[in-house]
């Protein structure tokens, strides 16, 4: 069956260079517009991501790490869960200052196709929902979230659809459960951005050390 055409469902999908991205994103975050346009879009990766993790993480005295947080969309639903401890991190500025006053412990501006400056092991978990999409993070940070992750930790992520197979996240997914880093929980294709008719697959991984 045919791949289905997901790239031009959405402006940021066109998109290819980081600095791009990161322009764009500053400028959606103008009179809280993303926020806005992500309940108009009926947007459920946070909602879906944290549903399975809370299925799964019953300890909730745990240290979370948000990467590509945003406007802190899954730290709000994983707070409804019992989880408080988040540290978020994002390539724009303009989401992290939108980001709910006291909801995470930290905030970073970083660039997550880049090294993360974490100690390894450094967290029980890792979220990532709606950054592997077109133009934004590649697989190679699924090495870094294993890196920063202690061994038995989860990982709950989403990656788009439409590069799934084009950017290599099926590969590099194969790869790290192949070489024992993790194993696979669930893995699944989800709603996601049912509305515009974008659907992404949903992971979630116990790291193993």
């Amino acid at each position: 069956m045919a791949q289905k055409d997901v790239g031009n469902k959405v402006p940021i999908y066109k998109l290819k260079k980081t600095d791009e991205v990161m322009k764009y994103y500053d400028e959606w975050g103008e009179d809280n517009k993303y926020d806005k346009d992500m309940e108009d879009w009926n947007y459920t990766g946070p909602k879906e991501t944290s549903e399975i993790f809370a299925k799964y993480q019953k300890n909730k005295d745990i240290k979370i790490y948000d990467a590509g947080c945003g406007t802190g969309l899954v730290g709000i639903e994983l707070k409804k869960y019992g989880f408080l401890k988040f540290d978020g991190a994002d390539l724009s500025q303009k989401l992290l200052d939108l980001v709910p006053l006291g909801l995470y412990q930290s905030l970073e501006k970083i660039d997550l196709n880049q090294k993360i400056n974490h100690q390894d092991n450094m967290y029980d978990a890792v979220m990532c929902v709606g950054t592997f999409t077109f133009g934004h993070v590649k697989p190679p940070a699924l090495d870094e979230f294993i890196r920063i992750t202690k061994d038995k930790g989860l990982i709950c992520f989403t990656i788009n659809e439409g590069i799934h197979e084009e950017y290599g996240f099926d590969k590099k997914i194969k790869e790290l459960s192949d070489k024992k880093k993790w194993k696979e929980i669930e893995f699944f294709k989800s709603d996601y951005i049912a509305s515009k008719d974008v659907n992404a697959w949903l992971g979630l991984y116990e790291v193993i050390k």
